[in-house]
């Protein structure tokens, strides 16, 4: 395939996450093309003229020509239907969760191996600008060795409503839908923990799952001790910052969330002059007393950038499958713990296996 083909697109799904996010970063970058989508939506037809709108996901699989497929659906459907995808011969992103067990994640990343397709989950996150300013100030050493680590993604929806993310079917809740992110930069910053605990609650009234987590995770090592510990609400109407970490040498807090979700609300094309921008800058306190930290600009359409080079020139993809592996590994180990009560250790990922049965 040419480098300027642009890769022919599929999307299962046309819900919230599909419209916000996929839709536009898609149409934003040439090297994509939208030519299917699988939506019962009857409004879907008119909102993606450029795509061919199938009703199911298999008549999509069956009757499309896409190259990549998207799968932007339901927690507890994306096993099903990435596994379909790759059985099929195309690439595939999955929105995060990745999976609902471990035993489903290795089964699916050793099938994408199999076949040799690239398999990659959408940590869109990791290219917030608060978390790109707080990589850039750990890899600059100004915190010494880093001790502890806050990482809050907090909202205030205290009415519970009527969807999929907040009823108590497999998948739901805050742990399964902020928790990956915070996972996952967790990973990308320190690597796997040695073990976690876990607090995952109901504090609405009337809700059918967790709507509160704060779970830590141990990285203490001979070189010291460290905690990194993780926390989302529904509940919090005064936000604690984004990040706060602190060193032997000093500390980092950045606040507020990166804006480019709400510009992608507000229809704004991703990449345009001063996207990822106008979120405040990040304060680091040290020895010496205190001094501003530019924040960087959030890019999103960087992952889907790198999705593309994946796929057309086989460099690794944005988010790799071991990477989306060991992060459910930490989501059911939370999980766990909060079960079992208490710190638990991580689960061994389970052997390359073709294991595909829905049930592990």
């Amino acid at each position: 395939m040419s480098a300027a083909t642009p890769l022919r697109t599929a999307l299962l799904g046309y819900g919230s996450v599909g419209q916000v996010f996929h839709v536009p970063l898609l149409r934003a970058l040439p090297e994509f093309r939208l030519v299917a989508a699988a939506s019962q939506n009857p409004q879907t037809p008119a909102a993606l003229p450029e795509a061919q709108v199938f009703a199911t996901p298999e008549a999509l699989l069956a009757g499309s020509d896409a190259e990549l497929v998207v799968v932007a659906t339901p927690n507890r459907t994306h096993f099903a239907l990435a596994r379909a995808a790759l059985e099929s011969g195309r690439h595939v992103l999955v929105e995060k969760p990745f999976t609902l067990t471990v035993g489903e994640a290795q089964a699916l990343v050793t099938l994408a191996q199999e076949r040799g397709l690239v398999l990659s989950v959408f940590q869109n996150r990791r290219w917030d600008g608060d978390f790109l300013t707080l990589q850039q100030v750990l890899a600059g050493g100004e915190l010494g060795r880093v001790t502890a680590l806050h990482s809050h993604f907090d909202r205030f929806r205290p009415q519970v409503r009527d969807r999929w993310r907040e009823s108590d079917e497999p998948g739901a809740g805050i742990w399964y839908d902020l928790g990956p992110h915070l996972v996952d930069q967790a990973l990308t910053l320190f690597g796997l923990p040695r073990r976690v605990r876990a607090d995952l609650a109901r504090m609405r009234s009337g809700a059918r799952s967790d709507d509160h987590a704060e779970v830590t995770l141990d990285y203490s090592d001979a070189g010291g001790e460290r905690r990194v510990t993780l926390h989302a609400s529904m509940l919090t109407a005064y936000a604690a910052p984004r990040f706060v970490a602190h060193g032997t040498a000093g500390s980092f807090v950045i606040e507020d969330l990166d804006p480019q979700e709400e510009a992608l609300k507000a229809g704004e094309t991703p990449g345009a002059p001063g996207w990822g921008l106008g979120a405040p800058d990040g304060r680091l306190f040290s020895g010496q007393g205190e001094r501003a930290v530019s924040r960087l600009p959030g890019d999103y359409p960087a992952f889907y950038r790198a999705l593309a080079a994946a796929i057309r020139e086989g460099s690794p993809p944005p988010v790799t499958p071991q990477q989306a592996l060991d992060t459910m590994r930490v989501l059911v180990a939370a999980q766990r713990s909060q079960d079992q009560g208490g710190w638990v250790s991580l689960e061994p990922a389970a052997p390359p296996a073709r294991a595909l049965d829905s049930d592990l």
